[in-house]
């Protein structure tokens, strides 16, 4: 029940349906926010006379800070940096405070949300000395706010945790089922291939019968016409059935494969990357629309794998597209997307992808580059487009 009370308050972006799950996300988030923090101003020291404000302005003030719990998703360290300071003389803001500072522990890294959560525990302290005669010693604010602090830190970075699980195991499923389709594929045209030269020793089988018999005929001046028939008629079997097979070899070699997509399926991918929950900006400077096929697929591949990566590894789910290049100068294809963080994980996402990058680009005959600098991590490559 808490756990899926919780993962309301800030939706994964990648489910179904986020605009309903969204909107349903910021109702729950309002009521936990508000009913905590009524909550302490009933129990708590608000209602004493010696309060730092009136309560009936602290019940204003709370419900105030639960409006900016609606921007949480986009910008959760504002939103939390902005009600911090509230919390020094408001108890029901402590409620909309709980949900920022959760939803920061999903979205950003550990060291920062602990320090504003420390910031929070300290506003407790400054609480309890605007208090002209307080009820409670100051250790029971500072311990209420720690403990409660520490419950939503470490149950967001649990979400976070779980999610970044959740997303490596869909990933990894993912590309087991594609490695399952290259191997049908392959072993698909493996047999194609093996049939195509059965049928092709066969057909030379039948072709070397017609030159025999057709060669007896040219020898044999002479012959009976009982023996030319007989010549005539395995001619003519010989080569209706060389004629079926030749039809049977063509169909099985030349059978279509499905077309391929290419420079102009580039929109159509970052379309799709938008729909999936990212951001991605995409900027198309391509002075042509009709590159070479081995480099508009190649290009296409690239950004594929790069906006892959930068999803799965970046440190936020946004990237930077770029296009540019022109018969004679060549295709230019730029990713740059942020860290998640410093060190060496960080600076070779990818993996294989990126091997798999770099024997593309070398077979279309161009180069590649990539690598993490201040913060970002850039792949850039060139592919030759002859004018």
């Amino acid at each position: 029940m808490a756990a899926a009370l919780f993962d309301l308050l800030v939706p994964d972006p990648t489910s179904d349906r986020p605009g309903a799950r969204h909107r349903l996300a910021d109702a729950v988030a309002v009521t936990v926010a508000l009913g905590y923090g009524l909550t302490m101003l009933r129990i708590g020291d608000a209602t004493a006379a010696g309060a730092a404000i009136p309560w009936p302005v602290d019940v204003l003030v709370g419900l105030l800070c639960a409006v900016p719990l609606l921007l949480r998703r986009r910008r959760p360290v504002a939103v939390l940096a902005a009600l911090l300071p509230i919390g020094a003389i408001s108890v029901t803001a402590t409620g909309p405070i709980l949900v920022a500072l959760f939803t920061a522990a999903i979205r950003r890294r550990a060291r920062l949300v602990f320090t504003l959560g420390a910031v929070h525990v300290g506003t407790g302290v400054v609480y309890f000395l605007l208090q002209q005669d307080p009820p409670y010693p100051v250790w029971v604010d500072v311990v209420l706010r720690a403990v409660t602090a520490a419950a939503a830190i470490g149950w967001g970075q649990f979400v976070r945790a779980y999610r970044r699980l959740t997303e490596s195991l869909r990933a990894h499923a993912a590309r087991l089922q594609a490695e399952q389709h290259l191997r049908v594929d392959q072993a698909r045209l493996t047999e194609r291939a093996r049939i195509a030269r059965e049928m092709h020793d066969v057909l030379a089988h039948r072709m070397s019968l017609i030159s025999l018999h057709a060669g007896a005929l040219e020898v044999r001046t002479d012959a009976r016409p009982d023996e030319i028939a007989i010549a005539a008629g395995a001619i003519r079997s010989s080569a209706h059935e060389a004629l079926e097979e030749l039809r049977a070899v063509v169909g099985v070699a030349s059978r279509p494969e499905p077309p391929q997509p290419g420079l102009a399926d580039v929109p159509d991918l970052v379309a799709g990357a938008r729909a999936a929950g990212m951001r991605v900006e995409f900027t198309d400077e391509v002075t042509a629309d009709d590159p070479p096929t081995l480099v508009g697929r190649t290009a296409y591949r690239i950004a594929q794998e790069a906006l892959t990566n930068a999803r799965r590894h970046g440190g936020d789910a946004g990237a930077a597209l770029r296009l540019a290049g022109g018969p004679g100068d060549g295709l230019r294809v730029v990713v740059v997307n942020p860290l998640p963080g410093t060190g060496g994980a960080a600076a070779r996402p990818g993996g294989m992808g990126l091997v798999g990058i770099g024997e593309r680009v070398a077979l279309a005959g161009g180069r590649v580059s990539h690598g993490a600098r201040d913060g970002e991590y850039r792949l850039e490559a060139w592919l030759p487009w002859q004018a």
